[in-house]
């Protein structure tokens, strides 16, 4: 919410008295005061407090209702409901946007059923990977051999700055305290953490004071960080059936490249888990990933 507000923010240097206010939580506001900013940007929890509890939000002035990342907005139960409660107390003649990177069939019916008449932009799934995303992998035998792959990374090309992507919080943790004994700038970005927390973390990255961003899935989506060159797949995202996370992947792999740039993705694997890198190739058909080194046979 706040990466997408202040972008509104620096667009609206060139109108006239546009203002911005954020429903997230830690915001507070005066029951029954109504709001005058034109544009309330939120999270579905805090934005439905604000709009039926709090009563600050006129809803028979809104003119425009955009759903970001619909697809988690309306597969997610609790999001659904929160998204969905305040779409149908909107008035007739809103316009409403659904704006994501990937859609479920099953969320994209459900979709259908709430904006009637849509008028539908959008790729067909084996085109959504980026072309100027260059995609590599690495197999290992064990997270040691994960983090000798990495650090040959970081020894043959150069990184702006990177984002690596962990299926675990521990495993997080662990590759955090790796990174910062061989003097890499690190921070951490998981679930545990504060909204708060969280904003403070990604706006360091931004700036630059950290070189690196550790994280979990958390993160996979929506965070744009221009001077990220490098994403690394410290695992590969799996669901509970053990097979590959093709939304996720897809999302992560798009932390870079961002705006046309070039980006590279690497992907550790073990040699009994390669079946998952063949199945991205065969999932996003026109983009191979191009095998670096295989440490488990040496």
């Amino acid at each position: 919410a706040l990466q997408i507000g202040h972008v509104i923010e620096k667009m609206g240097q060139f109108c006239a008295d546009i203002r911005v206010t954020y429903a997230v939580q830690g915001n507070r506001v005066l029951p029954g005061a109504l709001l005058e900013e034109q544009i309330v940007i939120g999270t579905p929890g805090t934005m439905l407090d604000w709009c039926f509890k709090r009563r600050v939000v006129n809803m028979k002035r809104i003119s425009l209702f955009v759903l970001d990342e619909a697809d988690v907005m309306i597969d997610h139960q609790g999001f659904s409901y929160q998204s969905i409660r305040i779409q149908r107390a909107l008035p007739r003649g809103c316009q409403m946007l659904l704006f994501s990177a990937t859609f479920k069939e099953t969320v994209w019916n459900f979709a259908m059923q709430i904006v009637s008449n849509p008028i539908i932009i959008k790729l067909r799934q084996e085109e959504l990977t980026l072309s100027n995303i260059r995609q590599y992998y690495f197999v290992c035998r064990n997270r040691e051999e994960k983090y000798e792959a990495l650090c040959n990374i970081y020894g043959s090309i150069t990184i702006g700055q990177a984002m690596i992507f962990c299926q675990t919080r521990r495993s997080a943790d662990w590759l955090s305290v790796e990174m910062s004994k061989d003097g890499h700038q690190v921070a951490m970005l998981t679930a545990e953490l504060t909204i708060v927390q969280r904003a403070d973390v990604i706006q360091r990255f931004r700036d630059g004071k950290e070189k690196v961003l550790i994280t979990t899935n958390v993160c996979a989506r929506g965070i744009d960080v221009a001077q990220v060159t490098v994403v690394v797949n410290f695992s590969l995202p799996v669901n509970q059936e053990k097979q590959l996370d093709f939304e996720t992947y897809l999302h992560r792999i798009g932390r870079t490249g961002r705006f046309g740039k070039k980006g590279i993705a690497f992907n550790m694997v073990e040699r009994q888990t390669t079946y998952l890198v063949h199945s991205i190739e065969e999932h996003f058909r026109e983009y191979p990933c191009a095998q670096l080194c295989d440490a488990a046979k040496s």
